[in-house]
């Protein structure tokens, strides 16, 4: 059952809204999408439907807001990295290392609901939009490194590889998480056609991402 919660002007509405999004996350990777009700969410986060409809009108928009969690901080420490002037290699390395993380540490695996139907819906255009331009990221760092597969096919295989880590969490729920984002982003510069990093430039990868 719900936790109970405060109401009226005791319950601020980013309380409840952070409510809905938390037991929406966990119904949504355990119970699945489709077999999740908004009264359920409602529920478990102790509080009425009309409060959960007040934040969000339809189902689809909590699940569009709990996709934007999995790819939107990966899309700004993307934004930050490509303009800097660090070899491409050590920036690919870095984003690949941060993805991963972002993925695989979050409290739910909602990166395991890529796969939904209904990631295609008008609704969630927003949420494509925002991992394309992700993808997009990886393709640019991708072409800066020298190599006869042509880049658009390193892109898909590399963010291939980022997201697996999805399947893995799922199958795996022990996973040591850091030392999988260390490996998994020196296959990210394998494939993409380079030689996995010594300790000095991953040293330097991981500098990037402490900058503000």
């Amino acid at each position: 059952m719900g936790r109970p919660r405060a109401s009226g002007a005791a319950a601020s509405s980013q309380d409840a809204k952070q409510a809905v999004l938390e037991a929406a996350a966990e119904l949504f990777a355990t119970t699945g999408y489709a077999a999740t009700s908004t009264r359920a969410v409602a529920e478990r986060a102790g509080l009425r439907q009309a409060t959960l409809y007040y934040h969000f009108p339809a189902k689809e928009d909590i699940l569009c807001a709990l996709l934007a969690e999995t790819v939107r901080p990966s899309l700004a420490v993307a934004r930050r990295l490509l303009p800097s002037r660090v070899a491409a290699g050590a920036r690919l390395w870095a984003l690949a290392y941060s993805d991963i993380r972002l993925l695989g540490t979050a409290r739910h695996n909602l990166g395991a609901l890529y796969l939904l139907p209904e990631i295609a819906a008008p609704g969630l255009a927003t949420f494509r939009a925002e991992r394309a331009e992700l993808k997009s990221a990886y393709r640019a760092l991708i072409e800066q490194v020298p190599d006869e597969v042509p880049a658009a096919t390193r892109a898909d295989l590399v963010f291939g590889l980022v997201e697996s880590v999805t399947v893995v969490r799922r199958d795996e729920p022990r996973l040591d998480i850091d030392a999988y984002a260390r490996h998994g982003a020196d296959a990210v510069l394998r494939v993409a056609g380079q030689s996995a990093p010594d300790d000095a430039r991953r040293a330097t990868a991981l500098a990037m991402l402490d900058d503000p």
